[in-house]
């Protein structure tokens, strides 16, 4: 196998291009007011009668769009899409379509950063990143299961330390669909009932969903548990 290092700069920098020209685009465009609690209140009825006439072709725009707007590595509207997919798809449904898309988006990510730019991370990695590198290191798949089962760090932070520290493929892409499940049903089964609030014409508020403890409490949680491997592991070595 060709090390990525050896190839050209022009071809190994090329995923990084894409992406920043569709970070670029999306800014451009308005996406941020586009995808926006605002426009999913005005938009609400319209879009209720697209999925259900065209359900499948809409289950498969959902994907696409929450996949590629988690590809462009900073994604300012991950809250809005995940409460959309369920108060158009339902809590289940609309859950599994944003697991899949912000899996698939993730991977993006992650593939991207590992052949076009780890290297330069690793030799000018934040401090956000680099807070990271010592639990990469001891139990890669537990540790990224533990960022995503909990907010210890920024979504696209994670996206980019699994690249930038050397993490199996297929471990990062299972850590990352059974860590994004259960805040993802959280968010989708919250966005389920915002259907009778947007009828009624009130203020969408969730800024303080975060915060709430049924929310974070579960999660925490799950994090921890996510981390026995890594202090079973510690033990092991200790007691040898």
């Amino acid at each position: 196998m060709t090390d990525a290092s050896a190839r050209p700069l022009g071809l190994r920098l090329l995923p990084l291009a894409i992406l920043l020209t569709g970070l670029g685009v999306f800014f451009a465009a308005g996406g941020t007011e586009i995808v926006s609690f605002q426009t999913l209140s005005d938009r609400y009825a319209d879009l209720e009668a697209y999925v259900a006439a065209n359900r499948l072709t809409a289950a498969l725009i959902f994907v696409a769009l929450y996949a590629g707007l988690v590809s462009l590595v900073v994604f300012p509207g991950a809250v809005v899409l995940t409460l959309s997919g369920g108060l158009l798809f339902g809590t289940f449904v609309g859950g599994t379509l944003t697991v899949i898309g912000a899996t698939i988006g993730a991977t993006v990510v992650f593939l991207a950063t590992r052949t076009a730019f780890a290297d330069l991370l690793k030799r000018k990695a934040g401090a956000r990143l680099s807070a990271l590198q010592a639990g990469f290191e001891k139990n890669a798949f537990s540790y990224l299961l533990a960022l995503r089962l909990t907010p210890l760090a920024p979504y696209y932070v994670v996206n980019i330390a699994g690249g930038v520290f050397g993490m199996k493929l297929s471990h990062y892409v299972v850590a990352t669909l059974f860590g994004v499940m259960p805040a993802t049903y959280v968010y989708s089964g919250l966005g389920a009932g915002l259907g009778a609030t947007i009828r009624a014409g009130e203020d969408i508020h969730v800024a303080g969903l975060a915060s709430q403890p049924e929310v974070v409490l579960p999660l925490i949680g799950l994090g921890l548990l996510s981390l026995a491997p890594v202090f079973l592991k510690r033990r092991k070595e200790r007691a040898a």
